[in-house]
């Protein structure tokens, strides 16, 4: 049986902002903390085991404060893709969060480069459309 995605953790130096940031933009809330982390995820009740065993589930993320900046682009990145709102709409939604637009040399493509209020790259896809 192949294994789950369960967490996607990030390096930060600012816990609560980062975290807010996510919670907004995924409409995630915060689940738990510790001493220089924070988990965020899905609202609802807690996935059990049976549940992550039948079928994946959405990830939660966590964010872990670290001393060191970034540098560089991200060897792994975040695709969000909006559902109820265009593309665009869902760009201008994550800039009035904190997000940027940021260019990694990826040309004319159908997804929008962005980065969190850390300088974390992640592209918003093109909106879903209905059957």
């Amino acid at each position: 049986m192949p294994v789950r995605l369960t967490e996607v953790i990030v390096d930060c130096h600012d816990l609560k902002r980062l975290a807010s940031f996510w919670c907004a933009a995924l409409g995630y809330v915060r689940l738990n903390s510790g001493d220089g982390w924070l988990a965020i995820g899905p609202s609802g009740p807690e996935v059990t085991d049976q549940e992550l065993i039948a079928r994946p589930q959405p990830p939660n993320m966590a964010f872990v404060v670290v001393p060191e900046h970034k540098v560089g682009k991200n060897r792994v990145h975040i695709d969000v893709t909006p559902i109820e709102a265009s593309q665009a709409e869902e760009v201008e939604r994550l800039v009035g969060l904190g997000a940027t637009r940021t260019d990694i040399g990826q040309g004319d493509e159908a997804w929008v480069v962005m980065a969190d209020p850390e300088g974390n790259e992640f592209c918003v896809m093109p909106e879903l459309e209905a059957d």
